[in-house]
């Protein structure tokens, strides 16, 4: 298996979110955020966004942006990065 080095283009994020019969909006919505929120996730680091983005695609975050959550060839574990409800 061969590590993917770059991150999505934006564009492909949004082309496999369609595949699933989602938007950004509609994800962004569901996990109780504003519609235009989780737009953040694709322009800068947001462990939150970024996986409420993977699951609804169906991939680890990591595939979609290798260069966040590999150092040293090694995954880190950014869900650690999250805050927890009621912080």
């Amino acid at each position: 298996m061969t590590m993917q080095k770059e991150n999505w283009h934006p564009a492909d994020i949004i082309a496999a979110l369609r595949k699933k019969d989602t938007s950004m909006a509609a994800v962004s919505r569901r996990a109780g955020l504003r519609s235009s929120t989780l737009s953040n996730a694709l322009t800068r680091p947001w462990p939150k966004g970024e996986y409420l983005i993977a699951q609804a695609i169906g991939v680890h975050p990591s595939e979609i942006w290798p260069e966040r959550y590999y150092k040293d060839g090694k995954i880190i574990d950014r869900s650690q990065l999250m805050r927890r409800q009621g912080e």
